[in-house]
């Protein structure tokens, strides 16, 4: 495959981005990557009201200087033996991070997801969740856990989600690219419509057996159309769900996902695509 040659890591310094970077590095240092960290800083407005009602005026100039200061000695331990550069720019976090991937045909984005407290499995974040829906190249995105476990040593099982439309083929061709550059075990994995739990499972028993003979029939050709042969795993109910149990049961390092565009129709499979970031027991490239 062509390998990750330009990996633009968007760097917001918070502890989300800390605990992505070792990802990032082991990723840069088997492909010999080039890394950009990105910072965007948004200028507060120019005037604000203090505590006293009077208008102050912000030190725009001192705000900018100090950031710069400490990004360029953040991750400073980090990289080493990579080429890395810095880059800084002022306004929108979400719009810098697309315009500049685009506009120096980066092939990979890796960024943390950001949820907080009790909400924390219901968002992404705001930034991560517009770089999903827009970006043009693949998205590498952390375990969105308060507690992300440490990269592994190499990535050796790789599970790849599919739908039954034909946008699938090309996720399944990524994904045995990847797994043949690290020698990795691939699976696949399928979630069937349907319930998985109550009285409707057992009422519904000749649908579901229909439709699992028809989703591993399909996938077995788009498998044999790629010349790929990997264990297909399937489950039936919730996409998310299904994806988690089975990318947990096979202890997998890294799962990837076919992912929907703004300007695209979306598959069955990318509708969920935000669910199964949320709920994944590893990092997630979604292409």
């Amino acid at each position: 495959m062509q390998a990750f040659r330009n990996i633009l890591f968007p760097a917001d310094m918070s502890d989300s981005c800390t605990a992505a970077a070792p990802y990032v590095e082991a990723l840069a240092k088997k492909f010999q990557s080039d890394v950009t960290l990105l910072h965007v800083l948004e200028m507060p407005p120019t005037y604000f009201t203090d505590w006293y009602g009077y208008m102050a005026l912000a030190d725009v100039g001192s705000i900018r200087d100090a950031r710069q200061n400490e990004f360029q000695t953040y991750l400073r331990d980090r990289f080493q033996g990579l080429n890395v550069e810095r880059v800084m720019f002022e306004g929108d976090p979400a719009q810098a991070v697309l315009d500049y991937a685009n506009t120096h045909s980066n092939d990979l984005i890796m960024m943390p997801t950001h949820g907080y407290g009790v909400f924390r499995r219901l968002l992404l974040g705001s930034v991560t969740a517009k770089v999903l829906h827009q970006a043009t190249c693949p998205v590498w995105t952390s375990v969105h856990l308060e507690e992300a476990p440490p990269p592994p040593e190499t990535i050796d099982k790789i599970m790849c989600a599919v739908d039954l439309t034909k946008s699938s083929a090309a996720t399944l061709h990524f994904a045995a690219q990847v797994a043949q550059e690290f020698q990795a075990k691939l699976w696949l994995v399928h979630a069937i419509p349907g319930a998985d739990t109550g009285p409707e499972k057992y009422f519904d028993a000749d649908l579901q057996m229909f439709l699992e003979q028809e989703a591993r029939k399909t996938i077995a050709q788009m498998q044999a159309a790629e010349g790929i042969a990997a264990p297909v795993c399937l489950g039936a109910g919730d996409v998310a769900r299904v994806v988690e149990q089975a990318a947990t049961h096979h202890e997998v390092n890294l799962l990837i996902v076919g992912r929907g565009h703004a300007t695209r129709m979306l598959g069955p499979l990318r509708t969920n695509v935000h669910n199964i970031i949320r709920h994944s027991p590893c990092p997630v490239i979604s292409v």
